[in-house]
């Protein structure tokens, strides 16, 4: 073990004196990301967000050309778990995921809520109701979904996205909807609702987003994104990113590589 630590210690010393501002070769990745406003969405423009912004941030740094594509959350988590070379961004981190791919961040951290209407909180807060035995509404495949589940909420509703739940919220199809503080406003505004329309029922827990990299990444290249946010983090440029798009947050001062062995 010392001397794999080792190794990768001298994979990142080279790699940071290659930072910045050169012409780091960087391996190729296919990068995927999600419409999961502000971290990651479709403007006008093309891929936006704050986490956009942090991994072209660390493409210039390393080399990396390569586009960042928006699709769908069951397709970019089947890659990053299935196929080689992958990055898909953001990611909540957890125990279970740490088995399956390797995480490099955090790049913001969120809370995960119960929220309802405006206006029933305080019945279902009540003491003779038990809101575990209720509907929750919840984004298929998220980890706001494991969350959920893990505190013993069961009857998940699932929807095949962050706004098609928040609808069927509104449609009383439930009256629990968890989701992810850092998104569930824009998520609001994209189905004509607002911060105004909703209540907190309760908070499960706080949630770490990552940088996830499929399993037979090359540890060199690990460590050239990792040096990279690093230095990011060194230097200030992540936390005026941070400040762009999630004023009032404390930015996450660390950096933590989480690397997971393939057959674990």
């Amino acid at each position: 073990m010392a001397s794999v630590q080792s190794g990768l210690g001298i994979i990142i010393a080279a790699a940071i004196l290659l930072l910045p501002g050169t012409f780091a070769y960087a391996q190729k990745l296919t990068i995927y990301t999600e419409d999961w406003p502000p971290m990651n969405f479709q403007s006008k423009t093309g891929v936006d967000g704050m986490a956009v912004d942090v991994v072209k941030s660390l493409q210039k740094m390393i080399g990396n050309q390569e586009p960042i594509q928006l699709v769908p959350w069951s397709r970019g988590y089947k890659a990053v778990l299935e196929d080689e070379n992958v990055l898909l961004f953001s990611l909540g981190r957890s125990p279970e995921r740490e088995k399956l791919m390797h995480m490099l961040g955090p790049i913001a951290i969120s809370k995960t809520v119960i929220y309802t209407r405006k206006g029933e909180a305080a019945r279902l807060r009540m003491p003779d109701v038990d809101i575990y035995k209720m509907g929750v509404g919840a984004y298929r495949g998220s980890i706001f979904a494991d969350a959920a589940r893990k505190k013993g909420f069961y009857k998940l509703v699932q929807a095949d996205s962050p706004q098609n739940s928040s609808k069927m919220l509104f449609a009383k199809r439930f009256d629990l909807w968890v989701e992810g503080s850092m998104a569930v406003n824009a998520v609001l505004q994209e189905t004509g609702h607002s911060m105004a329309d909703i209540e907190e029922v309760m908070v499960l827990d706080s949630l770490e987003l990552y940088l996830a990299f499929s399993i037979r990444t090359s540890p060199a290249t690990l460590a050239l994104w990792e040096a990279a946010l690093r230095q990011m983090k060194k230097d200030g440029s992540f936390q005026k990113i941070h400040q762009k798009w999630l004023p009032g947050d404390v930015p996450p001062p660390q950096v933590i590589r989480v690397d997971a062995s393939p057959g674990n």
